[in-house]
């Protein structure tokens, strides 16, 4: 009873250690970008370790990077409450020092960012990387202002990432907006209501109406400014002071509110939790901190299975299959779209009862269109 009371002991404490928050390490590098004269880019490099400083060792595993475009005359370090609630988490964070001057050019900066996406996953595969084998396969494009727009500019007609995310994004030079219309992967935007900088009519929602993703949201943060995304900044901050409306929340509170939904959608896109799918999209929809406009290929109300007698849906969590029950043998049409709005199924029939095989199904939530009507459904 004793031995087995360390054992529990043991196992209740190395569960404990694994669960702490890692370390915040950061590493500064040059990367030269061959195909554009060898252009130098430095980077700033924040990533998870067992102990936080410079050049620490990088912790056991692989994680989701996320390439991060500054705001116009902002630099890298006004961001540090994305790598200090980010990398936590098990995140790397990326941060371009380029185009800081009063003249950017936002053609390379998006370049810079595109470039610094397909370059991590170069280092994952480099044996004399400081980053070999510690880089997953997905990973993100933001930024914030002048580096949203940019970041725009980085997935026109490029997929090699898994979602685009960005704050108070300014339209750039070329246009943002019109590349916009060639992105094509799940787009995530936040916006501030008061923003006098970029106001969201002028530059968000052109964006976002222009935006190809199959599956977009844009979330408005009520009262919030255009530089409370980031921690304070001078030049920001000045600029911001010229213009109207100002915001009526605080920075503190801006931020809390992005990473309320920020951490349960990246959990979710970029490590495949289907408990965080859920999170963020009961948080999206029933919190009255935002407004926000979501297009996923789906348009119709969603039912639930007591509003509608003649069909039902069920289990509801599910597993491994998914019976859909009719109540008349008339033909009927049935698709299946995930969260992101891609259809990964499609049926016709005249049978009353059909049975789904859902192993291959990766968890998370589904929208089960039968004719006209819709049925949220969860596969644990």
């Amino acid at each position: 009873m004793r031995k087995l009371s360390f054992v529990f002991c043991g196992l209740f404490i190395s569960a404990l250690i694994m669960a702490q928050p890692f370390g915040i390490g950061h590493k500064q590098i040059t990367f030269v970008d061959a195909s554009r004269s060898n252009r130098s880019i430095l980077t700033e490099i924040y990533y998870p370790s067992t102990t936080s400083g410079d050049n620490v060792p990088i912790a056991n595993g692989q994680f989701p990077v996320i390439v991060f475009g500054h705001g116009f005359v902002m630099s890298w370090d006004a961001y540090k409450c994305f790598w200090d609630t980010l990398v936590p988490e098990g995140y790397i964070l990326v941060f371009p020092r380029t185009e800081g001057s009063i003249s950017p050019n936002h053609n390379e900066f998006g370049k810079d960012l595109k470039f610094l996406n397909e370059q991590m996953k170069n280092e994952n595969t480099n044996p004399s990387s400081f980053f070999y084998q510690k880089v997953a396969s997905k990973s993100s494009i933001m930024g914030h202002s002048m580096g949203g727009g940019s970041s725009f500019l980085a997935a026109a007609s490029y997929t090699n990432f898994t979602t685009l995310v960005n704050f108070a994004a300014a339209n750039t030079n070329p246009s943002s907006i019109s590349a916009a219309q060639f992105v094509t992967v799940p787009l995530l935007m936040f916006a501030g209501e008061n923003d006098g900088v970029a106001p969201p009519a002028n530059h968000q929602i052109p964006m976002y109406d222009s935006c190809s993703s199959l599956c977009k949201t844009i979330v408005t943060i009520k009262g919030g400014g255009h530089c409370y995304f980031a921690n304070y900044n001078f030049n920001c901050s000045f600029g911001e002071s010229t213009t109207s409306p100002q915001p009526t929340i605080t920075r503190d509170e801006q931020q809390r509110r992005v990473f309320y939904l920020l951490k349960p959608y990246l959990n979710y896109m970029l490590k495949n939790s289907s408990v965080d799918s859920v999170k963020f999209f009961n948080r999206l929809q029933n919190n009255s901190e935002y407004t926000y406009q979501r297009t996923c290929n789906i348009t119709t109300n969603i039912l639930t299975n007591n509003q509608l007698n003649k069909i039902s849906v069920y289990p509801n969590p599910f597993k491994n299959s998914l019976k859909i029950k009719i109540d008349n043998n008339e033909k009927v049409s049935i698709e299946v779209y995930n969260i992101l709005g891609e259809k990964v199924n499609e049926l016709v029939t005249n049978t009353n009862e059909i049975h789904l095989n859902t192993e291959n199904w990766t968890s998370g939530i589904y929208f089960i269109k039968v004719n006209t009507f819709y049925f949220k459904v969860i596969k644990e």
